[in-house]
């Protein structure tokens, strides 16, 4: 046997929420979630009642230019 495997300290098992990797790994999904959740609640207090002044009517979803 050698030196090192002597000196070695025991493994920890400590639990999965204890680590730093999970946590590392999970944090770019969760930021993508909270940024578009931020997107669509400012997309809906700014922009979900524009009128058109163009000569445009708005039939559901559908934008149409009228003719005059």
């Amino acid at each position: 046997m050698s030196s090192n495997s002597k000196n070695r300290k025991p493994n920890k098992n400590n639990p999965w929420w204890r680590e730093p990797w999970p946590w590392i790994l999970m944090a770019g999904p969760a930021i993508a979630v909270v940024g578009c959740i931020i997107t669509i609640v400012l997309a809906m207090q700014n922009f979900s009642d524009q009128t058109i002044d163009d000569g445009a009517v708005k039939r559901g979803l559908v934008v149409s230019k009228t003719n005059k």
